[in-house]
């Protein structure tokens, strides 16, 4: 293995010769970048599948959702603001636990979670446009479609893309503005006496019961609350983290919470969950009967605005990642080649897409692969609950936020609880989950063959390539 004193011992020199980000975004900018992270295809795709499994009380799902969420991002917070820097799970799986192949299995499905909700976004854009525009595409139709967005996503991935944060403020504004079209004409349509109220208390028929339905829909709904994870990768970049980071975090969460929770009481008010849980448009649904003189093709255009954004930032992610796993000598050297012309990790990036080809392709449900976003997430989010307490050892020589001992053991066990088959889960997503991680172990192994018989040992991890961003939604 490698001497980790002398290769920490240099890379803080290296860090220290090297100029720091700009930190250019104060509390505002910060609140827009988290809303807009975690606002996306989760509610504009699943409201319909999460209402099939409760029925009208389709609101307490996002509701349980955010709790976790909640509870987990409280131990983000304490986490950011001790560690400070541009990396994420893996850097806290790394320091708290200092082993190679569990911090390469942390970012691994990270990536992974990255792949799933952009393939996620992928049929939710070929959906939307299918009915927007009513091509009455058949399945196999919004199936090539997908693969048609995803080689587009792919090609403009290639090109390169520079994200900023004045980008994200617009981005977050379309995607704000469907889900309050939404609200609005939830609001009207109820203060003129249509649709049915009282559906918002009424549970579907359950062979399990009420509360095993309502988990088993959390366990979809969960996918609409991530993204507030990918904030911690701005910290480098934000004026003041340990004191801004805790009141802006939670503030983002409470405004997502409140729009989701507005949003599925208009959609079920409107249209009855029976339909609302049929195909997957469903805020379309829910416009059409609220609305019929709103253009629907304009509402369609904001959704299909919205899971694009959604897909090409998670495909950013997930190309960087297998890039920098690469560089790190954990995944085939060949993955981290950079073309000589656009400068972008092509082979990373035809890598990912070639996953997201078979993804689409042989997996396709929204529910599926929504589903197993969230499964990956919720197995990182209880390391990361995990990692918080080992951590407590660890001591930084500046003030930072201290979450109370008893949220990360909540946190933990809510998550983990939520992985597991007595939730209900579709047995699909353990399928997916499985062979994706399966695909990096099995790259890892044959990475570990190759170092060892050149002479090579595993890079100690340069945590700002390994951390990566978290899926958006």
């Amino acid at each position: 293995m490698v001497d980790i004193a002398k290769n920490t011992h240099t890379a803080s020199a290296e860090a220290a010769a090297e100029p720091s980000l700009r930190r250019v975004m104060g509390p505002w900018l910060l609140l827009l970048f988290i809303v807009g992270d975690i606002l996306g295809t989760g509610i504009y795709a699943l409201t319909g599948q999460v209402a099939k499994q409760v029925g009208g009380v389709v609101w307490l799902p996002f509701l349980v959702a955010f709790a976790v969420a909640l509870v987990t991002a409280f131990s983000y917070l304490e986490l950011v603001t001790k560690y400070p820097r541009a990396a994420g799970a893996a850097l806290y799986t790394h320091k708290a636990f200092g082993i190679h192949f569990i911090t390469f299995l942390v970012a691994f499905a990270v990536m992974c979670s990255g792949i799933t909700s952009a393939s996620t976004a992928s049929r939710a854009f070929a959906a939307n446009l299918s009915n927007a525009f009513e091509l009455g595409l058949s399945t196999q139709g919004v199936t090539a479609i997908g693969l048609a967005f995803m080689a587009a996503v792919a090609a403009i991935n290639f090109r390169g893309v520079g994200e900023s944060v004045k980008a994200n403020v617009v981005l977050t504004t379309v995607e704000l503005t469907g889900l309050l079209i939404i609200i609005v004409i939830g609001l009207w349509a109820i203060g003129l006496g249509q649709g049915d109220v009282s559906r918002v208390t009424q549970f579907a028929p359950a062979e399990r019961g009420a509360i095993w339905s309502v988990i088993a829909a959390t366990t979809l709904a969960f996918f609409a609350m991530v993204g507030f994870e990918d904030s911690v990768n701005m910290a480098e970049e934000c004026r003041n983290p340990s004191r801004i980071f805790p009141k802006v975090l939670l503030v983002g969460l409470c405004i997502t919470a409140v729009i989701y929770t507005l949003v599925s009481i208009s959609a079920i008010t409107l249209v009855p969950p029976e339909q609302l849980g049929e195909g997957e448009t469903p805020l379309l649904k829910v416009v059409q009967a609220g609305a019929p003189s709103f253009p629907v093709e304009i509402f369609g255009f904001i959704t299909m605005f919205a899971v694009a954004n959604t897909a090409l930032i998670n495909m950013l992610m997930a190309s960087r990642l297998v890039y920098g796993m690469s560089r790190e000598r954990v995944l085939p050297g060949v993955l981290g080649r950079v073309h000589p012309v656009r400068r972008t990790p092509a082979v990373a990036i035809g890598f990912t897409t070639l996953l997201a080809f078979g993804l689409i392709g042989f997996v396709g449900g929204i529910p599926a692969l929504g589903g197993t976003t969230a499964l990956l997430l919720l197995c990182v989010f209880t390391v990361v609950n995990i990692a918080v307490l080992v951590l407590r050892r660890d001591r930084v020589d500046h003030q930072h936020f201290r979450t109370p001992t008893f949220l990360p053991v909540v946190g933990a066990v809510a998550c983990a609880f939520l992985v597991g088959p007595w939730t209900g889960r579709n047995p699909e997503q353990y399928a997916i989950a499985g062979v994706l991680l399966a695909i990096g172990v099995g790259l890892w192994v044959v990475t570990v063959l190759i170092n060892r018989a050149t002479g090579q040992t595993v890079a100690e991890p340069a945590m700002e390539d390994l951390g990566g961003d978290g899926p958006v939604n």
